[in-house]
């Protein structure tokens, strides 16, 4: 029975948004621009706090061409802002910055927070915020 309700969900309810929600299924693959109003690159994925409910990374994609040789990089959501305009996400993360931030493979787990805290560290987040789920 659950397959059926889930099945019925995909049509309707999981693509609709609202001028404050988004479904996560919109979400992956926006376009996501530096200051200068550059492509980055695009979100492929949303992180969510289990426990709070927030959004506390967003993997993008950058590099590479027709998808082959990009890199992921996790960016701790309050790093992006949604530009109507735009249709897509600004931030204030450089080209340069993103290359030289700690990526995201297959070998890396998200259980791993040495590697969390790293991502946070760089982009001058306090580790515990995206831990425990507070405002960042």
């Amino acid at each position: 029975m659950s397959d059926i309700r889930t099945t019925e969900l995909k049509g309707s309810a999981q693509r609709d948004e609202t001028a404050g929600l988004i479904s996560s299924e919109k979400v992956e693959g926006t376009a996501v621009y530096d200051p200068t109003g550059t492509w980055l690159g695009s979100i492929q994925s949303v992180m969510i706090n289990k426990v709070s409910g927030r959004v506390a990374y967003a993997v993008m994609s950058f590099g590479g061409f027709l998808g082959l040789g990009a890199r992921f990089f996790p960016v701790p959501w309050s790093q992006l802002r949604y530009e109507p305009g735009k249709e897509g996400y600004v931030t204030s993360i450089t080209e340069s910055q993103l290359s030289a931030a700690p990526d995201y493979d297959a070998g890396r787990s998200w259980e791993d927070a040495d590697w969390r805290d790293r991502i946070d560290r760089y982009y001058g987040i306090d580790p515990d915020l995206t831990r425990t789920g507070g405002s960042i």
